[in-house]
């Protein structure tokens, strides 16, 4: 697949997995429409990739992916000053890890928001464009935390799972149709969100997770544009997504187990 002057769409991609694989689109002659919901953030994103790729044409498209009508807007806008765009990821999203009683209510409503609607509007706004030319790709940014519930994870975990159950929905009625759709699940990665995720990640939390590779956004950005070349429908990056994503019902109750243990001891160390 040939990305030049290919009109690729991203939510969330002032920085993390967004920013990253907005990269590598550009360095493959791509144009770029950027949606974020941070002005300035968004500016200094587009103003990096123009300076290293500046053949390509790069938007900056202020939108809260929660707000259906601002995001909306501004797919519109996109289109049109690029054209119906022939690739979308959406990679916006939240987490704020915490434990359950701990956590407010506007928290899990903000995260289904922004990680769930937010990815659903999207791919309402955008399938209509792509349907009409009977071509395109469609990216869904979800999780490992969407094959297996983490504890601390409450608001997050369904959110991602729901992303999960969107995608397998959806991909039976886009066959045939010559749109493509991915679903990926990334590792830990070293972005901005983890970053803040940490601030406040129970100590269970951390000690599940302390065993986790971590990866680099742009090795995750170049499994995500390999998955798309490459028609794949789950893109796994890693063996630990690849075995979670293709045996997670099998391995779930041994994970459970698992974390049950480490649980435990981290309480027994605090007390």
């Amino acid at each position: 697949m040939d990305f030049n002057q290919c009109h690729v769409m991203i939510t969330g991609g002032s920085s993390g997995i967004g920013k990253a694989t907005a990269c590598l689109f550009a360095s493959q002659g791509a144009n770029l429409s950027l949606i974020a919901r941070t002005p300035s953030q968004l500016e200094l994103a587009v103003q990096e990739i123009k300076s290293a790729h500046p053949k390509g044409q790069a938007l900056a498209l202020t939108a809260d992916v929660a707000d259906r009508e601002a995001l909306t807007q501004a797919i519109h806008t996109a289109t049109d000053q690029l054209g119906p765009p022939d690739i979308l990821v959406t990679a916006a999203g939240m987490a704020r890890p915490g434990y359950f009683q701990d956590i407010p209510l506007e928290v899990f409503e903000q995260t289904m928001a922004v990680n769930y609607f937010g990815t659903l509007y999207a791919v309402k706004a955008v399938l209509p464009l792509m349907e009409e030319r009977q071509r395109g790709h469609i990216v869904l940014i979800s999780s490992g935390a969407g094959l297996v519930g983490l504890f601390g994870y409450t608001p997050y975990s369904p959110s991602k799972f729901a992303l999960r159950g969107l995608a397998e929905s959806l991909r039976g009625e886009l066959k045939g149709t010559g749109i493509g759709l991915s679903i990926v699940y990334p590792p830990d990665t070293d972005t901005p969100q983890l970053e803040a995720e940490n601030k406040t990640k129970p100590p269970e939390t951390k000690n599940i997770t302390a065993s986790a590779e971590m990866w680099q956004p742009e090795d995750v950005a170049q499994e995500i544009v390999n998955g798309i070349k490459n028609q794949k429908f789950v893109v796994a990056p890693g063996l630990e997504m690849g075995l979670l994503a293709k045996l997670h019902s099998v391995l779930a109750p041994g994970l459970n187990w698992y974390f049950d243990r480490i649980v435990t001891k981290t309480r027994s160390q605090s007390s």
